[in-house]
């Protein structure tokens, strides 16, 4: 296939990544002169979302590339789904699972993406712009719609992740696919390409969702005692 050239931290590479964290920011710092677009904002996540899981089923039937492992069920798409549904209809603890699976997994995943095509290919611009609105909807429900964590749905997130990840395990056997990355690391040069091989990638796997977990929720806490402070004061 044309344009299977991409490098890890190439130019282009990195200036999408900058682009995300632009737009992060953009979204956080300028979250009261951006509340009248907020509606729009709301719709056109939603938007890029779905089109983003639609039109990758488009381009590998179409390519004639589909296969088992094309079946929306990897971690992205469960949290897009997530986010198409609280875009929908108000859930707190759905939330409290997506803030976990769809901030810093999707970052990590533009960081070393499992990519093989540059820019400006459909599959290079479909993976970060997914990717980077999973987590753009995460910034969108906390800092528009009001969504907090406690603390306690760390652990409670960490097991309802576990108790999605066990069917996945199972189904992963039947039909030989690697969803959540459950059955080995990525081909491409990973994070998840340290972890290790047998029980040791399963050990290091748990380990390593578990402080993400952690490092996921100190950017809430210190929210949540920020907000806690000024109520006080006020």
């Amino acid at each position: 296939m044309e344009m299977r050239t991409f490098e890890l931290f190439s130019v282009e590479h990195i200036v999408t990544f900058l682009v995300f964290l632009a737009v992060c920011y953009v979204l956080v710092h300028f979250r009261k002169s951006l509340k009248p677009y907020q509606k729009g904002i709301k719709w056109t996540l939603f938007a890029i979302l779905l089109i983003s899981e639609i039109s990758h089923q488009i381009w590998v039937v179409a390519t004639n590339q589909w296969g088992v492992d094309d079946l929306p069920i990897q971690l992205c798409s469960f949290s897009t789904f997530i986010a198409m549904y609280l875009f929908l209809k108000s859930n707190t603890k759905l939330f409290h699972l997506l803030f976990f699976i769809g901030f810093i997994p999707p970052i990590l995943s533009m960081v070393t993406p499992e990519m093989v095509y540059s820019f400006p290919h459909y599959r290079y611009i479909k993976y970060f712009i997914h990717h980077a609105a999973i987590a753009w909807a995460v910034l969108y429900f906390i800092y528009y719609e009001g969504y907090r964590v406690p603390r306690k749905a760390i652990l409670t997130s960490f097991l309802t992740a576990n108790l999605i990840a066990a069917p996945i395990f199972f189904i992963n056997i039947f039909l030989d696919t690697n969803f959540f990355y459950l059955a080995n690391p990525t081909e491409s040069k990973t994070i998840l390409s340290f972890f290790g091989s047998g029980v040791w990638y399963y050990i290091n796997l748990e380990l390593a969702a578990l402080f993400v977990f952690f490092i996921t929720y100190i950017p809430m806490w210190l929210l949540l005692k920020k907000e806690k402070r000024k109520s006080e004061v006020a």
